[in-house]
């Protein structure tokens, strides 16, 4: 936490190579969240933009006594998305389920064959599609979690609720995905 707010002193000075650093931790923060977005892809694109710009505005108000400047910027990300959202609430009733997920990574492996990369693939998709059928805070736990891995902590500090409701809604959002995809017919290997 300390080298993040070396590297937010150094960009605040105007050093160009400390912004490159903060940008990735950003993009990573952008990710959890942006895909999961319920806007299109030119959307999307303007949304990234102006999460760097947001980041960029606010890199004073961050301070490593409240965490690591990853949780900083998805918390900054989160507020923004939310505020996209109130703001095209209407446009969403619409909306393509494809759209409003974010996508499960199938990170392929050199050694697996073509048939075992099929079934990954359509199990990366049957766990997308079971996540779309989650309520939207209970998701958002679990993809913090389980897909971004993020600690309880930081996760506490995201959402902006207590650790215990972090955990609960963890605990309920993958007991209610594992439902879901029995209920699609996809076991445990």
């Amino acid at each position: 936490m300390e080298q993040d707010a070396q590297l937010v002193q150094q960009c605040l000075q105007g050093e160009g190579s400390a912004w490159r650093n903060l940008c990735a931790a950003t993009r990573a923060a952008y990710s959890t969240f942006a895909t999961g977005s319920r806007a299109n892809r030119t959307e999307a694109e303007d949304l990234s933009q102006d999460v760097f710009l947001r980041v960029y505005r606010t890199l004073g108000s961050y301070r490593s006594a409240h965490g690591g400047f990853a949780t900083w910027a998805t918390s900054v990300t989160r507020n923004l998305l939310i505020d996209h959202y109130r703001r095209t609430k209407r446009d969403r009733i619409t909306d393509s389920l494809d759209d409003k997920m974010p996508v499960v990574e199938n990170k392929e492996s050199a050694g697996r064959r073509p048939d075992e990369q099929a079934l990954l693939g359509e199990l990366s998709m049957q766990v997308q599609s079971a996540l779309t059928r989650l309520s939207p805070e209970l998701r958002e736990a679990v993809i913090l979690r389980d897909l971004q891995q993020l600690e309880y902590a930081e996760i506490q500090t995201v959402l902006a609720v207590p650790e215990g409701t972090v955990k609960s809604r963890i605990n309920r959002g993958r007991i209610e995905l594992a439902r879901i995809l029995q209920q699609m017919g996809v076991r445990p290997a």
